[in-house]
């Protein structure tokens, strides 16, 4: 079925040809038709299967049918990240440049005066992260009273992330009139009644089984057999030995190393990068532009392998990623879904590789039952190279010596006798007597503290004892204990 059977227009198919998009997916042919007769969609499809065009294409056709009010946007877009944000207005802004509809970004983790600037613009198209969305909207900044078309992507993510909440805030904000479209990669139980509070009559559509995996991708499991007393340091070093061997010995044009924290992330982009590998590091604590360059260079093909925190798990649609290694097992079977959902995609053929050890047995049943199907084991055997531990720093032995200060041929002998002072130390100084005319001067060497009880005059029976100890020494050399 081409796209001039859905019910598109002319100048959109137009368009459509114009990008290269020539059939459309199986998620599209469903789902196109029904929300362009203002029916309210709830699609289930793997990631990867077009669910962007999806909703794109039939939000493009509404809109260009009919201008809207000035300044009043007509549409909305909900996102979990502000990747798949940014990606999906890159999209849009594609599909829609012919005919004039205009868009903005609200996201946060960036300033959000060049946002409040374009929204004073006024846009038909909003695509927003939902907590810069209710920031927008509690400062009076934004009124959605006049939006026809709600999206909202990724929901199983949504969900992971907290974000259900914010939604149900922002849904009772909009007009009940709208047409609603719900996408997910995922459809668990509690998603399927959340979304009951979200739309109206949904017309259900899923393409493939639930949380199936493309057929396109070859998976392997690496298990490390160590035994089960071996440290996590020792197992992280294993698994960066296996996975240089890997990286050295396969056909890798681009890939996506996944993490399950971020300072793993950052610490195997360092080792990588020792080796001599051409790697990048992103996740969810760097800085938007930092993120947004990083991407760019992956995308681009400056940067070969990216290495990752499942921030970058959701909907990037990078082409020609070849593999995709799990380097933790992740902690929710459905990650597992979404991270090998980068490769193998609009029918290319793609790898993957899962690292897994003892402690991740139950985590692996998991990802086999959501899959329903056994993931193979990959064996690697015959790996020869230096062991990636870096070695510590090996300070010199301290010399036996005097002070700087003190001339080595002076060196006082320590007498074994605590109570004999050596000859050389008795002095005729006498100790400080007087308490200090102005308390208020510094005194060199204590810094700008100088404790209370040094800028007090000593009580007249200390400084009595003290100066008899002080006859005591230049008499016998010795004081009384």
């Amino acid at each position: 079925m081409p796209f001039t059977e859905l019910g598109l227009s002319a100048p959109l198919i137009n368009v459509l040809n114009n990008v290269g998009f020539k059939t459309p997916t199986d998620i599209q042919k469903r789902s196109i038709p029904i929300l362009l007769e203002k029916k309210d969609v709830m699609g289930c499809a793997q990631t990867g299967t077009g669910k962007t065009g999806a909703f794109l294409l039939p939000l493009i056709e509404m809109l260009s049918r009919k201008r809207g009010r000035a300044r009043m946007s007509r549409a909305l877009i909900l996102e979990p990240t502000r990747e798949l944000a940014a990606q999906v207005l890159e999209a849009f802004s594609t599909l829609s440049d012919s005919f004039k509809l205009t868009s903005g970004l609200i996201v946060g983790g960036e300033g959000s005066s060049e946002q409040e600037k374009k929204l004073d613009q006024g846009v038909d198209v909003l695509i927003a992260t939902p907590g810069r969305l209710l920031d927008f909207i509690g400062r009076g900044r934004l009124l959605l009273s006049d939006i026809q078309f709600l999206v909202i992507d990724e929901a199983d993510r949504m969900l992971d992330m907290g974000f259900i909440p914010d939604i149900q805030k922002i849904v009772s904000k909009l007009p009940s009139t709208r047409v609603t479209a719900l996408f997910s990669a995922t459809m668990p139980p509690l998603i399927e009644k959340i979304a009951s509070e979200f739309l109206h009559n949904p017309v259900e559509i899923r393409v493939d089984a639930p949380s199936s995996t493309a057929n396109t991708v070859t998976q392997w499991c690496v298990h490390l057999d160590l035994d089960k007393k071996t440290s996590p340091a020792t197992i992280s070093a294993e698994k960066r030995k296996i996975l240089r061997h890997l990286l050295e010995s396969q056909n890798i044009e681009r890939a996506v190393i996944f993490c399950n924290r971020k300072k793993d992330v950052d610490y195997l982009s360092k080792s990588l990068k020792g080796y001599g590998f051409d790697v990048a590091a992103l996740h969810g604590d760097m800085p938007q532009n930092k993120r947004t360059e990083t991407l760019d260079q992956f995308r681009k093909g400056e940067v070969k392998i990216l290495i990752a925190s499942d921030v970058a798990a959701r909907g990037l649609d990078i082409e020609d990623i070849t593999h995709v290694v799990s380097f933790d097992v992740p902690f929710n079977a459905e990650d597992y879904v979404h991270r090998i959902g980068r490769t193998g995609r609009a029918s290319r053929e793609g790898t993957s590789y899962l690292f897994s050890t003892h402690g991740d047995k139950e985590l692996l049943k998991d990802i086999e039952t959501l899959t329903n199907q056994k993931i193979s084991l990959y064996k690697v055997e015959g790996i020869v190279e230096k062991e990636d531990v870096k070695k510590p720093k090996v300070l010199p032995p301290k010399p036996h010596q005097a002070k700087p200060h003190q001339d080595k041929k002076e060196a006082l002998p320590i007498s074994k006798n605590k109570k004999e002072i050596p000859a050389q130390i008795v002095t005729t100084e006498k100790p400080v007597t007087a308490p200090l005319e102005n308390k208020n001067e510094r005194i060199v060497g204590f810094g700008d503290e100088i404790p209370v009880f040094m800028q007090n005059a000593l009580p007249a029976s200390i400084l009595e004892r003290l100066q008899q100890d002080d006859q005591k020494i230049q008499r016998y050399g010795e004081v009384e204990a």
